[in-house]
């Protein structure tokens, strides 16, 4: 069982909540979001907002904060092999709660569908709210150009 090391990244002016599934092994290694340098998600949102790619966590921190943007996951403790989200098992989900009783979050957007698939099994009854799946910026998504996730994830400048 692992549980999951990073906290959620928010404030009292996040308007955006983006959620994955559970961190992989880089992630975890570097102890903050999407740390797989070939991960697309920090170049999907720096397009997306018009800035440079933060490379630091101090960067990715303010940058998320600067554009009212809070990064999750789903799950904070399961059996998993490797960074595999498919092996993942033995879910217990993370209190986002915690996030929307302190920020005002106008939407929620997943990243990936099989975090869409978690939070709609043991998230969405909770909080009561609707999520929206967005493509996956994992490099395992290949079929999704930064091109294509780019023009998906637009969405995120709706809210501000």
């Amino acid at each position: 069982m692992i549980i999951h090391p990073i906290p959620p990244v928010f404030d009292e002016s996040s308007r955006v909540l983006v959620l994955g599934s559970f961190p992989s092994v880089k992630s975890r290694e570097a102890q903050f979001f999407y740390g797989h340098p070939q991960n697309r998600f920090w170049k999907v949102l720096a397009g997306v907002f018009g800035e440079e790619v933060p490379n630091t966590i101090p960067e990715k921190r303010a940058f998320l904060l600067r554009n009212h943007v809070a990064v999750w996951d789903v799950i904070h403790s399961c059996d998993i092999t490797g960074s595999s989200d498919s092996s993942i098992r033995n879910v217990t989900p993370n209190d986002i709660g915690k996030i929307l009783s302190r920020a005002p979050i106008e939407a929620i957007y997943i990243n990936g569908k099989t975090a869409g698939n978690y939070y709609d099994k043991y998230v969405k009854k909770t909080v009561g709210r609707d999520a929206v799946v967005l493509p996956s910026t994992s490099p395992a998504n290949a079929a999704w150009n930064l091109d294509r996730l780019l023009e998906a994830w637009k969405i995120l400048r709706m809210v501000r």
